[in-house]
Protein backbone atom coordinates (compact mmCIF):
# COMPACT_ATOMS: atom_id res chain seq x y z
CA UNK A 1 0.00 0.00 0.00
CA UNK A 2 1.33 3.45 -0.90
CA UNK A 3 0.56 6.69 0.91
CA UNK A 4 -0.04 9.99 -0.96
CA UNK A 5 3.53 11.13 -0.27
CA UNK A 6 4.84 8.06 -2.13
CA UNK A 7 5.99 6.28 1.02
CA UNK A 8 5.12 2.61 1.33
CA UNK A 9 3.47 1.16 4.41
CA UNK A 10 6.63 -0.82 5.18
CA UNK A 11 8.67 2.40 5.09
CA UNK A 12 6.50 3.89 7.83
CA UNK A 13 7.00 0.74 9.94
CA UNK A 14 10.78 0.93 9.43
CA UNK A 15 10.75 4.61 10.39
CA UNK A 16 8.83 3.89 13.62
CA UNK A 17 11.13 0.98 14.41
CA UNK A 18 14.17 3.15 13.79
CA UNK A 19 12.77 5.89 16.05
CA UNK A 20 12.05 3.48 18.89
CA UNK A 21 15.51 1.96 18.51
CA UNK A 22 17.12 5.39 18.66
CA UNK A 23 15.12 6.26 21.77
CA UNK A 24 16.04 2.94 23.32
CA UNK A 25 19.75 3.60 22.93
CA UNK A 26 19.27 7.27 23.67
CA UNK A 27 22.52 8.00 21.82
CA UNK A 28 24.41 8.02 25.09
CA UNK A 29 27.35 6.08 26.30
CA UNK A 30 27.44 4.36 29.66
CA UNK A 31 30.02 6.86 30.86
CA UNK A 32 27.77 9.84 30.03
CA UNK A 33 24.82 8.18 31.78
CA UNK A 34 26.96 7.51 34.88
CA UNK A 35 28.33 11.05 34.89
CA UNK A 36 24.77 12.44 34.70
CA UNK A 37 23.70 10.09 37.50
CA UNK A 38 26.64 11.13 39.68
CA UNK A 39 25.85 14.81 39.05
CA UNK A 40 22.27 14.13 40.20
CA UNK A 41 23.55 12.31 43.33
CA UNK A 42 25.83 15.27 44.13
CA UNK A 43 23.11 17.86 43.47
CA UNK A 44 20.64 16.04 45.74
CA UNK A 45 23.36 15.41 48.36
CA UNK A 46 22.86 11.65 48.10
CA UNK A 47 26.52 10.77 47.40
CA UNK A 48 29.85 12.20 46.28
CA UNK A 49 31.17 10.03 43.44
CA UNK A 50 33.42 11.24 40.61
CA UNK A 51 35.23 9.89 37.58
CA UNK A 52 38.91 9.50 38.31
CA UNK A 53 41.22 11.48 36.05
CA UNK A 54 43.66 9.39 34.05
CA UNK A 55 47.25 10.43 34.86
CA UNK A 56 48.92 11.58 31.63
CA UNK A 57 52.43 12.88 30.94
CA UNK A 58 52.38 15.54 28.20
CA UNK A 59 55.49 15.37 26.01
CA UNK A 60 54.87 17.65 23.00
CA UNK A 61 52.60 20.62 22.50
CA UNK A 62 52.16 22.61 19.29
CA UNK A 63 50.94 26.18 19.32
CA UNK A 64 49.28 26.74 15.90
CA UNK A 65 47.83 30.02 17.19
CA UNK A 66 48.73 32.16 20.07
CA UNK A 67 45.42 31.41 21.76
CA UNK A 68 45.40 27.66 21.08
CA UNK A 69 47.57 24.77 22.12
CA UNK A 70 47.40 21.24 20.66
CA UNK A 71 48.86 18.27 22.52
CA UNK A 72 50.59 16.12 19.89
CA UNK A 73 52.28 13.54 22.11
CA UNK A 74 51.36 12.23 25.56
CA UNK A 75 51.75 9.02 27.55
CA UNK A 76 49.92 7.40 30.42
CA UNK A 77 52.02 7.85 33.56
CA UNK A 78 50.79 4.63 35.14
CA UNK A 79 48.09 2.02 34.77
CA UNK A 80 44.80 3.37 36.03
CA UNK A 81 42.78 1.54 38.66
CA UNK A 82 39.01 1.83 38.20
CA UNK A 83 36.86 4.54 36.60
CA UNK A 84 34.92 5.98 39.55
CA UNK A 85 35.22 6.43 43.30
CA UNK A 86 33.64 8.34 46.14
CA UNK A 87 31.63 8.13 49.34
CA UNK A 88 28.07 6.99 50.00
CA UNK A 89 26.52 6.57 53.46
CA UNK A 90 30.00 6.72 55.03
CA UNK A 91 31.25 3.88 52.81
CA UNK A 92 33.95 4.06 50.17
CA UNK A 93 32.54 3.26 46.69
CA UNK A 94 34.79 2.26 43.79
CA UNK A 95 33.74 0.84 40.43
CA UNK A 96 34.63 0.20 36.82
CA UNK A 97 32.24 0.86 33.91
CA UNK A 98 32.37 -1.38 30.84
CA UNK A 99 30.31 -1.46 27.67
CA UNK A 100 30.12 -4.32 25.19
CA UNK A 101 28.38 -4.75 21.85
CA UNK A 102 28.28 -8.51 22.37
CA UNK A 103 24.77 -9.87 23.05
CA UNK A 104 25.72 -13.21 24.60
CA UNK A 105 28.79 -12.59 26.76
CA UNK A 106 31.06 -10.10 28.48
CA UNK A 107 34.73 -10.59 27.45
CA UNK A 108 37.06 -10.70 30.44
CA UNK A 109 39.74 -9.17 28.21
CA UNK A 110 37.88 -5.88 28.87
CA UNK A 111 39.27 -5.95 32.42
CA UNK A 112 42.93 -5.75 33.45
CA UNK A 113 44.88 -7.49 36.22
CA UNK A 114 45.67 -4.25 38.04
CA UNK A 115 41.97 -3.33 38.10
CA UNK A 116 40.99 -6.64 39.72
CA UNK A 117 43.92 -6.32 42.16
CA UNK A 118 42.64 -2.87 43.08
CA UNK A 119 39.08 -4.17 43.56
CA UNK A 120 40.35 -6.98 45.81
CA UNK A 121 42.23 -4.39 47.91
CA UNK A 122 39.05 -2.28 48.20
CA UNK A 123 37.04 -5.32 49.39
CA UNK A 124 39.80 -6.19 51.90
CA UNK A 125 39.47 -2.68 53.37
CA UNK A 126 35.68 -2.94 53.69
CA UNK A 127 34.86 -0.76 50.67
CA UNK A 128 32.17 -1.43 48.09
CA UNK A 129 33.35 -2.21 44.57
CA UNK A 130 31.66 -3.54 41.45
CA UNK A 131 31.41 -3.47 37.68
CA UNK A 132 28.69 -1.62 35.80
CA UNK A 133 28.29 -3.57 32.56
CA UNK A 134 26.19 -2.32 29.67
CA UNK A 135 25.18 -4.61 26.84
CA UNK A 136 24.76 -1.74 24.38
CA UNK A 137 22.96 -3.72 21.65
CA UNK A 138 20.43 -5.00 24.21
CA UNK A 139 20.36 -1.61 25.98
CA UNK A 140 20.69 -3.31 29.38
CA UNK A 141 22.91 -2.27 32.26
CA UNK A 142 23.86 -4.52 35.20
CA UNK A 143 25.66 -4.03 38.48
CA UNK A 144 28.00 -7.00 38.93
CA UNK A 145 29.52 -7.18 42.45
CA UNK A 146 33.30 -7.59 42.59
CA UNK A 147 32.94 -10.52 44.98
CA UNK A 148 31.18 -12.43 42.17
CA UNK A 149 33.68 -11.25 39.56
CA UNK A 150 36.65 -12.72 41.45
CA UNK A 151 35.69 -16.38 40.84
CA UNK A 152 35.28 -15.72 37.11
CA UNK A 153 38.59 -13.85 37.07
CA UNK A 154 40.43 -16.73 38.79
CA UNK A 155 39.07 -19.14 36.15
CA UNK A 156 40.20 -16.66 33.48
CA UNK A 157 43.75 -16.59 34.89
CA UNK A 158 43.86 -20.40 34.83
CA UNK A 159 42.86 -20.32 31.15
CA UNK A 160 39.47 -21.92 31.82
CA UNK A 161 37.37 -18.88 30.94
CA UNK A 162 37.55 -16.00 28.48
CA UNK A 163 34.20 -14.42 29.22
CA UNK A 164 31.15 -14.30 31.47
CA UNK A 165 27.94 -15.41 29.77
CA UNK A 166 25.16 -12.83 29.51
CA UNK A 167 22.78 -15.25 31.29
CA UNK A 168 25.27 -15.52 34.19
CA UNK A 169 25.46 -11.74 34.50
CA UNK A 170 21.65 -11.66 34.48
CA UNK A 171 21.56 -14.30 37.26
CA UNK A 172 24.47 -13.08 39.41
CA UNK A 173 24.19 -9.37 38.67
CA UNK A 174 21.48 -6.78 39.17
CA UNK A 175 19.58 -5.13 36.33
CA UNK A 176 19.47 -1.32 36.50
CA UNK A 177 16.47 0.14 34.67
CA UNK A 178 17.01 3.44 32.87
CA UNK A 179 15.52 6.43 34.69
CA UNK A 180 15.09 10.07 33.87
CA UNK A 181 17.22 11.83 36.51
CA UNK A 182 19.40 9.09 37.96
CA UNK A 183 19.90 7.41 34.57
CA UNK A 184 21.91 4.50 35.99
CA UNK A 185 20.67 4.44 39.59
CA UNK A 186 23.20 1.99 40.95
CA UNK A 187 22.88 3.27 44.54
CA UNK A 188 19.40 1.72 44.81
CA UNK A 189 21.08 -1.67 44.31
CA UNK A 190 23.91 -0.80 46.71
CA UNK A 191 21.25 -0.02 49.35
CA UNK A 192 19.77 -3.51 48.94
CA UNK A 193 23.13 -5.30 48.95
CA UNK A 194 25.12 -3.53 51.63
CA UNK A 195 22.82 -1.55 53.93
Amino acid sequence: MNYPNGRKNGDLYKQKKLYSHQFGNRGMSLEKDINDTNAYYLETKKAVIHKKPTPVQIVKVNYPKRSAAVITEAYFKQASTTDYNGVYREKYIDFEAKETKNKTLFPLANIHDHQVDHMQAVVAQGGITFLLIRFSVLDETYLFPAERLFAHWDAHLKGDKKSIAYKTIKQQGYFIPFQYKARVDYLTIIDKLYF
